[in-house]
């Protein structure tokens, strides 16, 4: 039986996350029903990343498995044909015997997109996160390396996993700017629920002088959620890349807006 695999990008805007639930629209719920139709079979998909409610994707990674041959150069062709305007299929590949498009990455990148300047935009608010207050580039990528490494991030969780403990290796996290634009991109082997978008907001508290420059390690170490900032909104969060040992899902999220 092969095992199909599909490099997805969506606007979260209208969605109510990734992962299916009944009477709701979702990601996955879209998904599998195109493939179904498609393949006339039940498809059950597995993703690299279950995200929240209003978070996009340019590199979502699905792996699923269907006795019927469907000719993979017409896949993505076939399944945008079908699908609505904010998901669609950028790729698609079979994939070796046994592959999971979620146990078998080694690093998910995500990227934060923040909006910087005093007038909110009518035009990018569904898919940037709008801060007024002057951010301190420099400071939020000091801020960011206090994240690199291993920790427990129990204050940066929203809810907690249902198996395993609270540590997470972060393995980069990085600050672009250009002209009101601010991106963030924050690459590890796996998050905690909300984990990505508590510690933007966070760091946008301390970047944007309203917290102590020095407080990241504190946090951490009190594994409080209540020492931690606020949960940056679902707008501004992209899961951009997933990499695995054969391939590389990553797209830069672009936005016609430049900033300048």
């Amino acid at each position: 039986m092969p095992t199909y695999c599909l490099v997805v990008e969506y606007d979260g805007t209208d969605f109510h996350g990734f992962q299916f639930q009944p009477q709701l629209r979702t990601v996955a719920g879209t998904l599998e029903g195109a493939l179904c139709a498609l393949f006339h079979a039940e498809i059950s998909i597995a993703a690299a990343g279950r995200t929240d409610a209003g978070v996009h994707a340019t590199g979502q990674v699905i792996s699923f498995k269907s006795p019927r041959q469907f000719p993979i150069e017409r896949l993505p062709i076939a399944l945008n044909a079908t699908l609505p305007h904010d998901v669609s299929v950028r790729e698609a590949a079979f994939a070796e015997k046994g592959f999971s498009a979620r146990f078998d990455a080694y690093e998910r990148i995500y990227e934060y997109i923040i909006l910087n300047r005093p007038m909110p935009s009518a035009v990018l608010r569904r898919w940037t996160h709008h801060v007024h207050r002057p951010i301190d580039d420099e400071l939020l990528a000091r801020i960011g390396q206090e994240y690199v490494g291993t920790h427990d991030f129990l204050a940066f969780c929203g809810v907690l996993p249902e198996f395993g403990g609270t540590e997470r290796t972060v393995n980069s996290f990085e600050v672009e700017r250009h002209g009101d634009l601010l991106r963030v991109r924050i690459a590890a082997e796996g998050f905690l629920h909300r984990m990505v978008r508590i510690a933007i907001g966070t760091a946008i508290e301390i970047a944007t002088h309203r917290r102590p420059p020095d407080e990241i390690p504190t946090i951490i170490g009190s594994k409080d959620r209540r020492r931690a900032g606020y949960t940056a909104p679902a707008s501004g969060l992209y899961l951009a890349g997933v990499r695995y040992r054969t391939f590389d899902s990553y797209a830069r999220p672009e936005l016609a807006y430049s900033g300048t």
